[in-house]
């Protein structure tokens, strides 16, 4: 019989041997997979919440459970040997405890593995500046994130300093050295961690998330002198991406980090998933480069005409959102309903749609 504190296992192992992205436990609910994007309920009881402690407390570390009795939210990352590291959530809902436990797969995926465009490439090549990788939460910015470190680190000899929440991808040390953080066990928040990180001679600094005001100054301020600084935001597109890093700023501070961001930014990726046809996830993927027209267009506040500037750009290697759904429906790896839905412009993609003789019902 399992020792009490491997009982959740279990429920991971058969997670992982169904490929699951996730699992969710819920009070008042069996436990759910998701699959594919789908959420997928296990043939198992309903969950009380003497299950959820059961299951959830022997794995949290102590001062986490505390945490999550008095404010009602922790994450941290655990590990099955063997199997899977998994980012954990819990949280309380109104019928009582819930947790989340997202797969972390352990094998470090390349460039190629994971299917992105070969321009991608051009960011593992960079000295200096700011990179960011966005997009809505679970679409994949971690794993394309460690895609570009994992490259990095097996042909670049660099000192790497990630600040995560969780550590997702454990990177091991080949002709760079990678010293990973994580907030809770190693430091106590981003901002923190971030202005140790610059004092520790560092040639690249990966930020899990820009969350805050003092996190994206500093990390701007890393990028100026030079770092070469990778971050991830919770943002659709790269003109929003550069709108939401301004706009965090009070109003007066904004014409200054203009000047600062169109000297620093070296490439935004944004990206999302979708349901692929016949199962398993598809990225789609915006990619804008650094280039003297764009440091004009941030300097001069006209972040609207971005995506004329990648639709230009396409010979270097730049792509629109729509253009990356536009491949994956020629390619037949996603519905075109889904297209519509994920598109940026709606009214273009429709009238693409209809070109191609796909109905599409408003």
């Amino acid at each position: 019989m399992a020792e009490p504190s491997n009982r959740i296992d279990r429920f991971l192992r058969l997670m992982n041997d169904r490929g699951a992205s996730d699992l969710h436990l819920s009070v008042g609910r069996p436990p759910i997979f998701r699959l594919s994007g789908r959420m997928d309920p296990i043939r198992y009881r309903v969950l009380d919440d003497p299950d959820l402690i059961g299951l959830i407390q022997p794995i949290t570390p102590p001062h986490l459970w505390a945490a999550y009795q008095r404010d009602g939210d922790a994450d941290f990352a655990y590990e099955v040997p063997g199997v899977a590291r998994f980012r954990v959530n819990l949280y309380r809902q109104q019928r009582g405890y819930g947790a989340v436990f997202r797969i972390i797969p352990t094998k470090l995926m390349t460039i190629d593995q994971l299917g992105l465009p070969p321009s991608v490439r051009k960011l593992t090549q960079l000295d200096g500046g700011l990179v960011l990788v966005t997009g809505p939460t679970g679409s994949g910015k971690s794993t394309t994130l460690s895609a570009i470190i994992h490259e990095m680190n097996e042909h670049r000899a660099m000192h790497f300093v990630t600040i995560e929440d969780p550590i997702e991808f454990v990177h091991p040390n080949r002709k760079s050295l990678v010293s990973q953080r994580e907030i809770g066990p190693h430091t106590k928040g981003f901002s923190n961690a971030l202005r140790a990180a610059v004092r520790e001679d560092p040639d690249c600094i990966l930020i899990g998330e820009m969350r805050d005001l003092e996190t994206i100054e500093m990390a701007l301020k890393a990028a100026e002198t030079g770092m070469l600084v990778f971050g991830t935001l919770h943002t659709n597109s790269a003109a929003k991406t550069i709108d939401r890093i301004i706009n965090v700023f009070p109003s007066e501070q904004q014409d200054g980090v203009r000047g600062v961001l169109a000297g620093v930014i070296k490439g935004v990726l944004a990206q999302q998933l979708l349901r692929r046809v016949g199962g398993g996830r598809a990225a789609a993927i915006e990619i804008l480069f650094g280039t003297p027209a764009l440091s004009s267009l941030i300097r001069e506040g006209k972040t609207h005409l971005i995506p004329g500037l990648i639709t230009q750009g396409r010979s270097a290697g730049m792509m629109s959102m729509d253009d990356s759904l536009k491949s994956l429906v020629i390619g037949q790896s996603i519905d075109p309903h889904a297209a519509l839905e994920k598109a940026l412009d709606k009214d273009e993609m429709r009238k693409w749609l209809a070109e191609r003789g796909v109905e599409v019902v408003d």
